[in-house]
């Protein structure tokens, strides 16, 4: 049967509690997320729990067509409205015809296990990631390991906002106890370490304080808990590792305690930041690197993934040549990721923000942040004698920036980067000088990576889950030469005035 389309309730009105609202903007590349808001909040609502209801039973809807069979998981991160927000959902899963089994408290990566674990091959969980208080969202797939890209994302959209959806009811909900007990222990098998680690776990009061923390006992390291009380409010920062107030803390932590090494996850566990034995605050991406010269020494002829934002060394190190490993740029966004390092069989798969993503015998080949934690005190256990700055040393000196992100609105970010993308290569035929030298290369295929003659590099792209445009710098050069190239991309990208501020620079 059909359902009448969407309608765009407006706040504050009875429409708000008996129309959906749901904004399609929301609707993004790989993933769904809207503010929902919280009290105070002068920034208008762009979903209802109305809403939340159609799209699931948009997702029922989908999964039906695409011939995946009922049974769905669903979990929520902790947030004061993640709950609320799951069984609407739920209840609209369940007027399609879906078979609901819900694991409670979650961190994506358990929802993923449980696809495995309950032998379920959808996922629905309710989740806003690393994004600020007041953000809600949903991470969906149905072909496990595999999250939605693109293509299941359009059409989730056009059902939702059409209301063409399948009501076929026979749908039913079973809550799984005990499921985070069943998650953790498959994380430990094997991976027992013979060297004593003090580690910090940063959780940044969210979801992940309910995991970390013990995971990283029972493989036997010694813990020293930083902000892992539940608490929705992140009372000091928000939890996302790519920040640089949540790296400082971490560092000041390891600098009080002299852990060997500082490990930070996101709002739901499924990214881990490091801050090495002397506080210096390893951006992912050359975590990654770390990591892939230790599994390419395990294993030999290794083929990695790594998202455009990432540092060059993927691709000069000469330690990973030697290892005869290779690494295949992609597009920044989990979902991406994970489907290339599928469709390559790649061992690993890395992104600057700290999803790492390991296909067998490491992983299941999502992104596990806990995973990602054990694999790195894994390797501090394989090279005893050496500290976790001993390692970063090791690695050829490049100078990169944090991922910096000034606002522009969804309905243009798009847009915006066509045009810098359009700009770059009309600089590149004319043979201009971009930050004082010719453009070598432009790889385009995430926004666009503009390349000098010295290797010295700018990114653009447009956020994939919220309103922003994202820019990275790496130099292998020097500080300066990083300087030099921020400043002539962001002068391009300043052509348009529909970029705002950035969050946060360097």
């Amino acid at each position: 049967m059909t359902h009448k389309p969407v309608g765009a309730a407006k706040p504050n009105t009875f429409a708000f509690e008996t129309s959906a609202l749901i904004k399609p903007t929301g609707f993004r590349e790989y993933d769904a997320r809207w503010w929902f808001g919280h009290p105070g909040s002068p920034k208008e609502p762009e979903l209802n729990l109305v809403g939340v209801q159609a799209l699931g039973m948009g997702l029922g809807t989908l999964i039906r067509r695409l011939g995946i069979g009922p049974d769905i998981v669903t979990g929520h991160d902790f947030r004061s409205y993640s709950m609320a927000i799951k069984l609407a959902l739920t209840s609209g899963l369940m007027a399609a015809g879906a078979r609901v089994k819900d694991v409670g408290l979650a961190l994506s990566p358990m929802a993923y296990f449980a696809q495995f674990a309950l032998d379920t091959p959808s996922v629905a969980m309710v989740t806003a990631s690393h994004n600020e208080n007041g953000w809600t969202g949903v991470k969906m797939g149905a072909a496990r390991p595999l999250t939605f890209g693109p293509e299941e994302m359009s059409a989730l959209k056009r059902i939702v906002l059409e209301g063409d959806f399948d009501l076929a009811g026979g749908g039913s909900y079973e809550f799984i106890e005990g499921f985070r007990e069943v998650y953790l222990a498959d994380l430990v098998p094997g991976k027992a370490i013979g060297r004593k680690l003090k580690v910090v776990a940063a959780c940044g009061n969210g979801t992940a304080g309910a995991f970390a923390p013990q995971a990283l006992e029972a493989i036997g390291c010694e813990v020293i808990p930083l902000d892992t009380e539940l608490d929705h409010t992140f009372p000091r920062y928000n939890p996302n590792p790519e920040d640089m107030q949540m790296l400082h803390a971490i560092r000041d932590k390891v600098l009080e305690t002299g852990a060997d090494v500082g490990l930070g996850f996101d709002g739901d566990g499924d990214r881990c930041g490091v801050v090495d034995n002397e506080g210096n605050e390893i951006f992912a991406d050359k975590v990654g690197v770390m990591l892939a010269r230790d599994i390419s020494t395990v294993y030999p002829n290794s083929v990695f993934v790594a998202d455009v934002k990432s540092t060059g060394l993927f691709q000069t190190d000469e330690v990973l040549r030697r290892n005869g490993a290779r690494t295949d740029y992609w597009k920044t966004g989990h979902s991406y990721i994970k489907r290339r390092v599928t469709e390559l069989g790649a061992i690993a798969g890395f992104e600057k923000s700290g999803h790492f993503f390991f296909n067998p015998p490491i992983g299941r080949g999502y992104d596990d942040g806990l995973v990602t934690a054990i694999a790195i005190c894994e390797m501090l256990d394989r090279n005893r004698g050496k500290s976790m700055a001993d390692l970063y040393r090791e690695l050829p000196v490049t100078f990169g920036t944090p991922t910096m992100s000034p606002h522009c609105d969804d309905e243009v970010k798009y847009g915006v980067v066509d045009k810098v993308v359009a700009d770059f290569h009309a600089m590149k035929e004319r043979g201009e000088l971009f930050a004082g030298q010719k453009i070598t290369d432009l790889i385009t295929v995430n926004g666009v990576r503009v390349v000098a003659e010295d290797g010295t590099w700018g990114l653009v792209r447009a956020s994939s889950n919220k309103p922003e445009i994202v820019v990275v710098a790496e130099s292998p050069i020097s500080a300066d030469r990083r300087r030099e190239m921020f400043n002539a991309v962001d002068a391009v990208l300043r052509k348009n005035p529909q970029v705002g501020a950035y969050n946060q620079t360097f």
